[in-house]
């Protein structure tokens, strides 16, 4: 039922020194996707996104400039570096995700890909690169699917950061929902209550943002919430950005997700994608730093896409405060498109 598309060549965007998004995260996804294959997985090289593929999301002008620090090391800003085969690299990572939407929408009803990459993408602009990120990975996927002739194309974000790169792709664009939940206040300030689109995509940007120090409970509460906005959008497909720095060990995130609730969340977006749109579902990594917990929950979200693990997992007890104050926060905002 899952198809991985990842590639070794992952490993060639090299980073300073220090540097969280290192190396050894792609040696992480390389293991993972070893192990799928070794159990009978099907494990995919993707293509390169050709330059018209990316300008549906990014300038020309942005395009080009991107295009030539192939060959050398360079800085875009105080946190998102190239190395002489980055240029070639962020290519192929947006062509996972795209080899994984044709996948899913070529294989009938049931299909599910994971486009296992890196450099993560979801905080790159129509004309700028930030937060680690050089193309618009998930974003580049979801202009693929209305470009293929899907009329309602969902993303969900789970990274412990705002997408503020995705949000802004398709913020008036009803054709497009996107929702995301992520710790607030923090990097790159974006994702507030009051950001639900404009114009015609008014209500079609959906952000929860969460006080730092959210648990499985508070995540699952936000996460029962989004299940209801996508069973009423009743998306063709679903995106979903798959970060794991909300882990409660992750270095950079303040929140406290466990490696068995990234199982939860992902299984409770797979089962409406089973009700909604054949289940069609197709993740992208994004963050994730500490090492151990991205491997683990690569590994739970590998084996609920792969149906290995059912999808009615035990819903996580504790307290919910920091869920409900979000929820207060976004219902004054949202109440008119959606129940919150």
């Amino acid at each position: 039922m899952l198809t991985v598309f990842t590639s070794d060549r992952f490993a060639d965007h090299l980073m300073p020194p220090g540097h969280p998004e290192r190396v050894e995260r792609a040696e992480v996804m390389q293991v993972v996707a070893a192990e799928f294959r070794r159990r009978g997985g099907m494990v995919i090289e993707p293509r390169a996104a050709t330059d018209e593929e990316l300008a549906r999301v990014h300038d020309r002008e942005y395009l080009r400039m991107i295009r030539e620090t192939a060959g050398r090391a360079t800085a875009l800003d105080p946190d998102t570096f190239t190395s002489p085969d980055s240029y070639e690299v962020a290519r192929l990572a947006a062509g996972a995700a795209l080899a994984g939407v044709d996948h899913v929408l070529n294989a009938g009803s049931g299909g599910r890909a994971l486009a296992m990459i890196r450099p993560p993408g979801h905080h790159a602009e129509r004309n700028r690169a930030m937060g680690f990120c050089l193309f618009n990975t998930i974003a580049v996927a979801a202009a693929h699917a209305r470009a293929r002739g899907l009329s309602k194309v969902a993303i969900v974000d789970y990274d412990v950061h705002h997408g503020n790169g995705t949000q802004w792709a398709f913020y008036d664009d009803p054709a497009v929902l996107f929702i995301s939940s992520h710790q607030y206040p923090f990097y790159p300030g974006t994702g507030a209550a009051g950001d639900i689109g404009r114009a015609a995509g008014a209500g079609f940007t959906v952000n929860f943002p969460i006080e730092a120090g959210a648990t499985d409970a508070d995540f699952d509460r936000i996460y029962g919430v989004t299940a209801g906005i996508l069973r009423r959008f009743r998306p063709e497909i679903i995106l979903l950005s798959a970060g794991f720095d909300a882990h409660t060990n992750d270095p950079l995130g303040g929140m406290r997700v466990t490696t068995p609730q990234f199982a939860r969340l992902t299984a409770l977006i797979a089962a409406v994608a089973d009700e909604c749109c054949r289940g069609r579902l197709v993740a992208v990594t994004e963050g994730g730093y500490d090492l151990a917990a991205l491997a683990g929950s690569l590994r739970a979200a590998v084996d609920v896409l792969d149906a290995s693990t059912p999808t009615d997992l035990p819903a996580p007890a504790g307290d919910t405060r920091r869920a409900e104050a979000t929820l207060a926060a976004v219902r004054p905002h949202l109440a008119k498109f959606w129940t919150i």
